[in-house]
């Protein structure tokens, strides 16, 4: 006969494989987690912000799929992207990964496995140009409004003095973006023209001056294919400044970002 041990410990280990193929199943097709480690999306994201990524919402791809298995060509169930939505994308040229020696390699070889966020502002045939710290889509300068309403959480701005705007995108979506002296980075600021191929999307970052984004043509951005997409920043569900270390238990609560708790993100 067998013993009350030993199935409990068989029932122990079935449900803890069924939890396991249900947490799979829910982070390939409905929502996968995903933390900030980098300013790029300042004031939007902020380091140490922990969100859930909707993978329906532009349908699926083979980066869908744990570890990039390629059992999906392209993309099925494909959504058009809107301009103006906050999205996780595989980099399509990881350069870090790479011999930074080796020009022709660089190009010739990419790796795919870094998840990247930024806002999408182009869209297939659009025309982007930045002049003047000022973003240019379709030869037409987007509506920009300088506020002091865009917040932006002490400390991360590493004592550089923000300038704060109100951007509005063509279609309506309106979102803060920040800006260090306009002297930084001014190759950044003052773009040649991108025209967006067919099936890519073009990337910027709501922190114009500390992001590597589609701009640079050096960062293995560049345009983002359709299948790279990996889905939209839907809601915060945590936040943590990280100023306590990690067995400094009694300070933990007073790390949490409350208010950034299960809020939207535009």
């Amino acid at each position: 006969m067998r013993s009350r041990t030993s199935g409990g410990v068989a029932e122990t280990i079935k449900t803890l494989v069924y939890a396991i193929v249900i947490a799979v199943f829910i982070r390939t097709f409905f929502y996968e987690p995903f933390n900030i480690p980098s300013p790029s999306m300042v004031p939007t994201l902020l380091v140490g912000d922990y969100l859930f990524v909707s993978k329906f919402s532009y349908g699926y791809s083979r980066y869908s799929l744990p570890w990039g298995v390629p059992l999906i060509s392209g993309r099925v169930f494909f959504h058009e992207p809107k301009r103006g939505d906050v999205t996780v994308f595989k980099l399509p040229c990881d350069f870090s990964r790479l011999d930074q020696r080796d020009a022709q390699f660089r190009h010739a070889s990419c790796e795919t496995s870094t998840d990247y966020i930024k806002r999408i502002i182009g869209l297939p045939g659009d025309r982007i140009q930045v002049k003047h710290s000022l973003l240019y889509i379709n030869d037409v300068p987007v509506k920009r409004e300088h506020s002091e309403d865009c917040d932006v959480p002490a400390g991360e701005g590493r004592g550089q003095a923000f300038q704060r705007y109100w951007e509005t995108l063509p279609n309506g979506v309106r979102h803060c973006i920040v800006q260090h002296d306009e002297s930084v980075n001014s190759s950044m600021n003052n773009t040649d023209v991108f025209v967006v191929g067919p099936g890519h999307y073009f990337m910027m970052g709501d922190n114009r001056d500390n992001s590597a984004d589609s701009r640079d043509p050096t960062s293995g951005v560049g345009q983002v294919p359709a299948e790279n997409l990996v889905g939209r920043a839907e809601f915060l569900f945590f936040s943590t400044n990280s100023y306590a270390r990690w067995w400094e238990i009694w300070n933990w609560p007073f790390t949490i970002r409350y208010d950034r708790l299960l809020t939207a993100i535009h």
